[in-house]
């Protein structure tokens, strides 16, 4: 799997937030099933919509506006972000995500414009994921993934709202360590995370809770005003992405 150097600038840090770099293929790395997390609460989402501002060293770096609703019985989320891309002009990325109500995704599908034209689509059953990735001059390619349950996390390349689900699926009651089946669609990469429970801090005078993200050699931080994300640290590459109020 492709690895980033820690500083190796916005070229890097374009996938970095997906925690592609790291992750433990699942089919040789399973979780440990007492640490795997249970089926989550139906009252699991509220609609929520807004921005997400990305900062690189401290600088403007691009945008994210997306929109988590309920849908009939289900919810829908949708993102669109735009960064600059290391070849030059801005990279545009939009998806949209199915889910049931405790939180299994349903149905997923991205598009990019860069470095080229590629788009795909994800349809879920059970531990089953098949995907058909378009990439353009090119003929569909079908992908199959299987996992040991169907709550399997979509952290995609750049569409940081996938956080903010995060911190829906995560358990607040039990907090301590939670192990995440995860699929990274844009890379086509399966594996697991470790989301833990790190405390309590007060940031202008509001308390927020802190999530730490691990996989194998990154890692990164959530902050939540209860379980609302607000932003997201990767200390490594100093890149930060604030909710906008």
């Amino acid at each position: 799997m492709r690895r980033f150097p820690a500083h190796a600038g916005l070229a890097a840090f374009l996938s970095m937030l997906a925690v592609s770099s790291s992750l433990p293929q699942s089919k040789t790395d399973k979780p440990d099933k007492k640490q795997s997390v249970p089926p989550a609460s139906p009252a699991l989402f509220v609609e929520e919509k807004g921005h997400f501002r990305i900062l690189l060293d401290g600088h403007p770096a691009g945008m994210e506006e997306f929109q988590i609703a309920q849908s009939g019985k289900g919810w829908v989320a949708r993102g669109s972000s735009e960064v600059p891309a290391p070849s030059g002009g801005n990279a545009k990325v939009s998806g949209r995500l199915e889910l049931t109500p405790d939180g299994a995704p349903v149905h997923y599908e991205w598009s990019s414009n860069l470095p080229k034209k590629s788009s795909a689509t994800i349809q879920f059953s059970g531990g089953t994921a098949k995907m058909e990735l378009r990439l353009e001059g090119l003929p569909p390619f079908p992908q199959e993934f299987s996992f040991e349950s169907p709550h399997v996390l979509i952290l995609d390349n750049n569409l940081y709202h996938h956080y903010a689900i995060l911190a829906r699926l995560f358990d607040w009651k039990a907090k301590g360590a939670q192990t995440f089946p995860v699929l990274i669609p844009q890379d086509g990469t399966p594996g697991n995370i470790v989301v833990e429970y790190v405390g309590g801090k007060v940031v202008e005078s509001v308390k927020l809770e802190m999530l730490r993200v691990r996989s194998t050699d990154l890692e990164l931080e959530l902050d939540c005003d209860g379980q609302r994300l607000v932003r997201i640290f990767v200390p490594s590459s100093k890149v930060e992405i604030l909710r906008e109020p």
